[in-house]
């Protein structure tokens, strides 16, 4: 039943929307920031760790790289699941055994067992951000996503931007025979245990479900994306597999792949780059890395904002990974200063955190809600292959001799050859505004 028209009159829709917003966003982005730190904080243990285990650069990109391959191994089922199941205990599931794990690798001591916690929590994690990715088309018409996700997706660098000082600050700490590091993993794993429980009282899967909407609310915004939902089936239904076999899809994965290929790397190894290029300590490394994705905040913001004004997604992807590519090949100029190299890698972050939130929502523009689902779990393992293969390459290039500058040119090849084939993309312009 499409009730939008029926009860318009009954329901101030702004203010709904505004409702909807509050009640999913805040939540969903404090479980992202915790995501992506607990994934992401070796980086900074890194400083501390590497000298503590005597772990070599090439163990350390392996070991970074191999949770993208626990990663995919729930990517699509992890979707399918928030489509078809319940997003609240599946979400639950992951914050309650990524957070035990995350907590664990403080008590690593051997490359293998490092190898082994990474994979493990990559298992954990998994499903997690392609299932929020189907969880907003629940919940968000498609004019509204790219903000709804540029808020999710600032969890990114704020995570980073806060994590980075808190870091540094228990780097410094010893207590209970256990080092700085250790404190580091267990302090930013623990509350993802908490907050698994949480989101199964807190959480709602479905409009239809939300006792906090009236019944006119629900009917209304139930309609409106069923509405929505039946105007794609009209323009031609895609089954699964045939969405597996578009054309569109497969680009999507291949510049993501390489694309990724540079971001992950950056993000994974930005520390040890900052600490290399200003010879600081490992306090004044990760104050400039909050610098770095402090940044990345603002551009996340701009770039959802404008991709739903101007119904323009695919330009703002392909243009911010090309100009993240051409930044960073900015900051190898010989003869450079460390500040100029870091306003170069500042407005580095601005492109790298620009095409995010508009590159994930261009599956959901032509694909049906299964058809949907199944394309961005199909994508997002390409991203998470891309994890491992930037972050072993980036290691194994770093043990073997290769200069810092080398390296970054290897991650700006990589954004700009990944927006290179993302304007190769069919995509109809929908402006909002």
């Amino acid at each position: 039943m499409n009730s939008t028209s029926s009860d318009s009159t009954a329901v101030n829709v702004p203010a709904l929307r505004r409702k909807v917003a509050w009640r999913i966003l805040p939540l969903v982005i404090v479980l992202y920031i915790i995501a992506y730190l607990d994934r992401a904080n070796v980086a900074f243990a890194k400083l501390r760790m590497k000298d503590a285990l005597g772990f070599s650069d090439e163990v350390f990109g392996f070991g970074i790289g191999v949770f993208f391959i626990g990663y995919l191994i729930l990517e699509i089922p992890g979707a399918l699941l928030v489509e078809r199941w319940s997003a609240r205990k599946w979400f639950a599931r992951i914050l309650i055994t990524w957070g035990f794990i995350s907590a664990g690798m403080a008590f690593v001591k051997t490359p293998e067992q490092f190898y082994w916690m990474r994979f493990l929590l990559g298992v954990a994690e998994a499903g997690f951000f392609p299932g929020i990715i189907v969880y907003f088309s629940h919940w968000f018409v498609q004019r509204e996503r790219s903000r709804a996700l540029s808020w999710l997706l600032i969890a990114v660098p704020f995570s980073l931007a806060f994590g980075a000082p808190v870091s540094s600050l228990l780097l410094d700490v010893k207590w209970l025979a256990l080092d700085g590091w250790q404190w580091l993993f267990i302090v930013e794993g623990l509350p993802a245990v908490l907050l698994g429980f949480i989101v199964l009282v807190c959480f709602t899967d479905r409009p239809r479900d939300a006792k906090w909407l009236t019944q006119a609310e629900r009917d209304h915004l139930e309609g409106e994306l069923a509405a929505e939902a039946a105007a794609k089936e009209t323009t031609g239904k895609i089954s699964v597999w045939q969405a597996l076999r578009l054309p569109m899809v497969w680009l999507l994965v291949v510049a993501v792949m390489i694309g990724n290929s540079g971001g992950y790397a950056l993000t994974f190894w930005l520390p040890t780059t900052v600490k290399n290029l200003s010879g600081g300590s490992d306090q004044m490394t990760l104050f400039y890395s909050g610098i770095y994705y402090a940044c990345g905040i603002v551009s996340v913001l701009v770039s959802g904002y404008t991709a739903d004004r101007t119904g323009d997604r695919k330009w703002h992807a392909a243009g911010g990974m090309i100009a993240t590519g051409i930044f960073l090949l900015c900051s190898t100029i010989p003869g450079q200063t460390f500040g100029t190299q870091m306003i170069w890698l500042c407005f580095t972050s601005l492109g790298a955190f620009f095409w995010i939130s508009p590159f994930w929502t261009l599956p959901s523009l032509t694909l049906t809600a299964s058809a949907a689902a199944v394309a961005v779990g199909l994508i997002n393992m390409g991203a998470n292959l891309a994890g491992y293969a930037g972050n072993h390459v980036t290691g194994w290039l770093r043990g073997n001799g290769y200069t810092e500058m080398q390296c970054l040119h290897f991650l700006a090849a990589c954004f700009i050859t990944g927006g290179i084939i993302l304007t190769f993309l069919r995509i109809k312009t929908t402006p909002t505004a």
